[in-house]
């Protein structure tokens, strides 16, 4: 990729001072940042209008703020590297090229979205771009990276995987047992912590006992780096560099990217642990202006294109929401599609009773279908409860 003009240089990591320097790319890679970053925030504010009007059910959780993060992180990767996110997908998918029609009718449970209307706003696919969705258990989605570049190193092959989760994330369990597994085992990982300050309403300070986060990995082998998550050139100069290394050297690297969220945490957030002032300074550094400013500045748009881009960011967004409200609701047949059974069930899982005070001491279990497996696991199960199974 050509280079239009140096920046100032990397941050400090915890191993130092990077060698390379931050840079803006070509004029037309850099508009397509600009756009994607735009259309991001167009959806995320179109996504929040569409949940006050009941369009969309269960959580909301919109990364306005966050998609100079997004942005600089997803495009440091490779077409076949993999990306993993959270909860708050919906600007991940879109930056891994998923359209945003389906991205918004996955949002309205409706059949032409990602996840096919079962997945709604915390469960986003898309295999066919290599983004291996949204994850709506904190931290659940660290074993998951590990297992994918597990899987890459089993074929022999050399893509990467991009694992993202907030500061909440690094205090779970998950966070150290995959960290620690996947410094053993040398799988080709970036974790990305996205620091927007707060796990839910909880500031860092109140749930981290360490709050530079780059340096939460050092203990179990995995180095630490740290971008400025709110400059989509300084978070995708750094993260590139965690991917080459990792795709080198066959060792997990950790980003802190260092952001803010300008909205809650979900629709449902009062907001009521942080000042309107700090709210604020943080929206003084808005990094689409500052990517759109530094632009022009450069001589690679003017007033008029960034005009122009914002506009068609707004199109494709009616049109999502046109599409969405378009697409028909999954049938009622369809609810037990994906899900895994055992055996040749058709209707939910095999279940039974596991207390006598729940079952009666005398009341056999009663099988919602038929199949071999099941049945002999419901067996199992029973001469375990009359106390005359053993371990």
């Amino acid at each position: 990729m050509a280079l239009m003009a140096e920046k100032r240089a990397f941050p400090a990591t915890s191993e130092g001072q990077l060698p390379a320097l931050r840079r803006l790319p070509e004029p037309d890679v850099a508009r397509e940042w600009l756009g994607t970053m735009t259309l991001i925030r167009r959806f995320e504010e179109r996504a929040g209008e569409m949940y006050a009007r009941a369009k969309v059910g269960g959580f909301l959780h919109l990364s306005i703020g966050e998609e100079a993060t997004i942005v600089g992180g997803a495009r440091a990767l490779r077409e076949d590297d993999y990306l993993i996110s959270t909860y708050r997908s919906h600007g991940h998918a879109l930056a891994r090229g998923t359209p945003p029609e389906n991205v918004m009718a996955e949002l309205f449970g409706r059949v032409d979205g990602c996840s096919g209307g079962h997945g709604g706003s915390m469960h986003m696919f898309d295999l066919t771009r290599r983004f291996m969705g949204g994850y709506g258990i904190v931290g659940g989605n660290l074993p998951i990276a590990a297992g994918i570049a597990l899987a890459c190193d089993y074929r022999g092959s050399d893509e990467v995987t991009l694992c993202t989760f907030g500061d909440g994330a690094s205090n779970q369990g998950t966070f150290g047992e995959t960290l620690n597994l996947a410094a053993l085992w040398r799988l080709p990982v970036v974790f990305m912590v996205t620091n927007n300050q707060f796990g839910m309403g909880t500031a860092l300070k109140r749930h981290s006992a360490v709050t530079d986060l780059q340096r939460k990995g050092e203990s179990l082998g995995v180095p630490g780096m740290r971008c400025d998550g709110m400059d989509v050139l300084d978070t995708h100069a750094v993260v590139s560099e965690a991917v080459r290394r990792v795709r080198a050297d066959r060792q997990p690297v950790l980003v802190e990217a260092v952001t803010y969220r300008f909205r809650g945490h979900s629709m449902a957030d009062p907001e009521q642990y942080r000042t309107k002032e700090e709210v604020a300074q943080w929206r003084a550094r808005d990094p689409i202006p500052a990517l759109g400013d530094l632009l022009i500045g450069e001589g690679a748009i003017d007033e008029l294109e960034r005009t122009h881009i914002d506009e068609e960011a707004t199109k494709r967004v009616d049109a999502a929401v046109a599409f969405a409200e378009a697409s028909p609701f999954p049938t009622p047949e369809s609810l037990y599609d994906d899900v895994y059974v055992l055996g040749n069930q058709v209707h939910g899982m095999y279940s039974v009773k596991t207390t006598a005070h729940e079952a009666g001491m005398h009341q056999a279990p009663q099988p919602n279908s038929t199949g071999e497996i099941p049945q002999q696991i419901t067996s199992a199960l029973q001469v375990r409860e009359d106390g005359a199974g053993g371990l």
